[in-house]
Protein backbone atom coordinates (compact mmCIF):
# COMPACT_ATOMS: atom_id res chain seq x y z
CA UNK A 1 0.00 0.00 0.00
CA UNK A 2 1.15 3.54 -1.12
CA UNK A 3 2.27 5.94 2.21
CA UNK A 4 -0.16 8.63 0.29
CA UNK A 5 -2.83 6.31 1.98
CA UNK A 6 -1.02 5.68 5.33
CA UNK A 7 0.07 8.99 6.57
CA UNK A 8 -2.23 10.23 9.36
CA UNK A 9 -2.63 14.17 9.34
CA UNK A 10 -0.83 16.50 11.02
CA UNK A 11 -3.29 19.14 11.13
CA UNK A 12 -3.27 22.45 13.63
CA UNK A 13 -7.32 22.00 13.40
CA UNK A 14 -6.58 18.99 15.91
CA UNK A 15 -4.75 21.11 18.91
CA UNK A 16 -8.13 21.77 20.36
CA UNK A 17 -9.79 18.42 20.41
CA UNK A 18 -10.18 17.31 24.27
CA UNK A 19 -11.11 20.33 26.33
CA UNK A 20 -14.12 22.74 25.45
CA UNK A 21 -13.50 25.87 22.89
CA UNK A 22 -13.56 29.11 24.81
CA UNK A 23 -16.45 31.56 24.03
CA UNK A 24 -16.00 33.76 21.41
CA UNK A 25 -14.21 37.24 23.26
CA UNK A 26 -14.23 35.26 26.75
CA UNK A 27 -11.03 35.55 28.41
CA UNK A 28 -9.26 31.73 29.11
CA UNK A 29 -9.45 32.92 33.39
CA UNK A 30 -7.62 30.39 35.66
CA UNK A 31 -6.52 29.96 39.19
CA UNK A 32 -3.04 30.50 40.06
CA UNK A 33 -2.89 26.17 40.71
CA UNK A 34 -4.64 25.40 37.52
CA UNK A 35 -1.87 27.20 35.74
CA UNK A 36 0.89 25.60 37.44
CA UNK A 37 -1.17 22.42 36.82
CA UNK A 38 -0.92 23.11 33.23
CA UNK A 39 2.51 24.41 33.04
CA UNK A 40 3.91 21.61 34.70
CA UNK A 41 2.47 19.25 32.42
CA UNK A 42 4.00 20.97 29.29
CA UNK A 43 7.16 20.98 30.90
CA UNK A 44 7.31 17.40 31.78
CA UNK A 45 6.24 16.50 27.77
CA UNK A 46 8.78 18.89 26.63
CA UNK A 47 11.77 17.61 29.03
CA UNK A 48 10.84 14.18 29.75
CA UNK A 49 8.30 12.51 27.84
CA UNK A 50 9.09 14.09 24.28
CA UNK A 51 13.09 13.14 24.48
CA UNK A 52 12.06 9.66 25.16
CA UNK A 53 9.64 9.08 22.85
CA UNK A 54 12.38 10.29 20.16
CA UNK A 55 15.14 8.19 21.67
CA UNK A 56 12.75 5.02 20.90
CA UNK A 57 11.74 6.46 17.15
CA UNK A 58 15.34 6.98 16.54
CA UNK A 59 16.81 3.61 17.75
CA UNK A 60 13.56 2.09 15.85
CA UNK A 61 14.44 3.98 12.39
CA UNK A 62 17.87 2.64 12.80
CA UNK A 63 16.38 -0.81 12.79
CA UNK A 64 15.62 -1.14 9.10
CA UNK A 65 12.57 -1.10 7.21
CA UNK A 66 10.38 1.23 8.40
CA UNK A 67 6.68 0.41 7.22
CA UNK A 68 6.31 -3.08 9.21
CA UNK A 69 8.19 -1.68 12.66
CA UNK A 70 5.40 -0.92 14.90
CA UNK A 71 8.33 1.22 17.57
CA UNK A 72 8.83 3.60 14.66
CA UNK A 73 4.80 3.35 13.63
CA UNK A 74 3.78 3.78 17.37
CA UNK A 75 7.08 6.18 18.46
CA UNK A 76 5.78 8.77 15.38
CA UNK A 77 2.26 8.70 16.30
CA UNK A 78 3.18 9.51 19.74
CA UNK A 79 5.39 12.30 18.89
CA UNK A 80 2.34 13.33 16.89
CA UNK A 81 0.34 13.69 19.89
CA UNK A 82 2.63 15.37 22.07
CA UNK A 83 3.54 17.97 19.87
CA UNK A 84 -0.11 18.44 19.45
CA UNK A 85 -0.77 18.43 22.83
CA UNK A 86 2.37 20.94 23.67
CA UNK A 87 1.06 23.63 20.71
CA UNK A 88 -2.53 23.62 22.62
CA UNK A 89 -1.19 23.69 26.41
CA UNK A 90 1.44 27.00 25.08
CA UNK A 91 -1.61 28.57 23.13
CA UNK A 92 -4.24 28.05 26.73
CA UNK A 93 -1.03 29.29 28.43
CA UNK A 94 -0.10 32.39 26.56
CA UNK A 95 -3.90 33.55 26.84
CA UNK A 96 -4.52 32.62 30.28
CA UNK A 97 -5.45 35.53 32.67
CA UNK A 98 -4.91 34.03 35.65
CA UNK A 99 -7.13 35.22 38.31
CA UNK A 100 -6.97 34.29 42.55
CA UNK A 101 -9.62 33.43 44.58
CA UNK A 102 -7.65 33.79 47.53
CA UNK A 103 -8.64 38.09 46.89
CA UNK A 104 -11.97 37.16 47.75
CA UNK A 105 -11.66 35.54 51.11
CA UNK A 106 -14.42 35.99 53.44
CA UNK A 107 -16.45 37.32 50.90
CA UNK A 108 -20.29 36.13 50.88
CA UNK A 109 -20.52 37.08 47.33
CA UNK A 110 -19.99 34.45 44.72
CA UNK A 111 -17.14 35.47 41.87
CA UNK A 112 -14.36 33.23 39.91
CA UNK A 113 -13.10 30.34 41.78
CA UNK A 114 -15.69 30.39 44.79
CA UNK A 115 -16.77 27.07 45.92
CA UNK A 116 -20.67 27.68 46.64
CA UNK A 117 -23.10 25.89 48.23
CA UNK A 118 -26.73 25.95 47.06
CA UNK A 119 -30.27 24.48 47.58
CA UNK A 120 -32.48 23.48 44.61
CA UNK A 121 -36.04 23.39 45.10
CA UNK A 122 -36.64 19.62 46.40
CA UNK A 123 -33.99 20.56 48.92
CA UNK A 124 -31.14 18.79 47.77
CA UNK A 125 -28.13 21.26 48.56
CA UNK A 126 -25.39 21.01 45.73
CA UNK A 127 -21.85 21.94 46.16
CA UNK A 128 -19.23 23.39 43.46
CA UNK A 129 -15.97 25.39 42.76
CA UNK A 130 -15.86 27.87 39.81
CA UNK A 131 -13.01 27.48 37.57
CA UNK A 132 -11.37 27.98 34.13
CA UNK A 133 -12.25 25.98 31.19
CA UNK A 134 -9.10 24.46 31.37
CA UNK A 135 -9.07 22.75 35.41
CA UNK A 136 -12.85 22.25 36.04
CA UNK A 137 -13.38 18.56 36.61
CA UNK A 138 -16.79 17.55 37.00
CA UNK A 139 -16.02 14.32 39.01
CA UNK A 140 -14.68 16.61 41.62
CA UNK A 141 -17.69 19.11 41.59
CA UNK A 142 -15.93 21.47 39.97
CA UNK A 143 -17.26 23.37 37.11
CA UNK A 144 -16.50 26.15 34.48
CA UNK A 145 -17.50 29.72 35.00
CA UNK A 146 -19.11 29.01 31.65
CA UNK A 147 -21.29 26.29 33.03
CA UNK A 148 -25.20 27.48 32.78
CA UNK A 149 -24.72 26.94 36.46
CA UNK A 150 -21.59 29.32 37.32
CA UNK A 151 -23.19 31.67 35.08
CA UNK A 152 -26.46 31.63 37.57
CA UNK A 153 -24.22 31.90 40.59
CA UNK A 154 -21.77 34.55 39.68
CA UNK A 155 -22.02 37.81 41.27
CA UNK A 156 -24.75 36.54 43.61
CA UNK A 157 -24.25 36.43 47.44
CA UNK A 158 -25.39 34.49 50.17
CA UNK A 159 -28.97 34.23 50.75
CA UNK A 160 -30.07 35.14 47.14
CA UNK A 161 -32.20 33.03 45.29
CA UNK A 162 -31.44 32.72 41.69
CA UNK A 163 -32.66 31.58 38.25
CA UNK A 164 -30.91 28.17 36.97
CA UNK A 165 -31.72 27.15 33.45
CA UNK A 166 -30.79 23.84 33.84
CA UNK A 167 -31.82 20.91 31.47
CA UNK A 168 -34.79 19.42 33.13
CA UNK A 169 -36.21 23.17 32.93
CA UNK A 170 -35.97 26.48 35.01
CA UNK A 171 -35.77 26.42 39.13
CA UNK A 172 -34.72 28.48 41.61
CA UNK A 173 -31.80 27.60 44.03
CA UNK A 174 -30.95 29.81 47.14
CA UNK A 175 -27.12 30.31 47.68
CA UNK A 176 -26.14 28.70 51.20
CA UNK A 177 -22.25 29.65 51.97
CA UNK A 178 -19.72 30.87 49.93
CA UNK A 179 -16.61 30.08 50.77
CA UNK A 180 -12.64 30.82 49.35
CA UNK A 181 -9.36 29.85 49.57
CA UNK A 182 -6.64 31.59 52.05
CA UNK A 183 -3.95 33.22 50.44
CA UNK A 184 -0.89 31.11 51.04
CA UNK A 185 1.80 32.93 53.13
CA UNK A 186 5.39 33.12 51.46
CA UNK A 187 8.44 33.26 53.63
Amino acid sequence: MSKAFTKETDSEDDDDLGLPALPAGAKNYITPAGYARIRAELLDLIDNERPKVVDVVHWAANNGDRSENGDYIYGKRRLREIDRRIRFLTKRLEIAEITDPSVHFGSDQVFFGATVTYEEESGLQRTVTILGIDEADNLRQQVTWVSPVARALLRAQVGDVVRLNSPSGIQDIEIIRVHYPRAEVSH
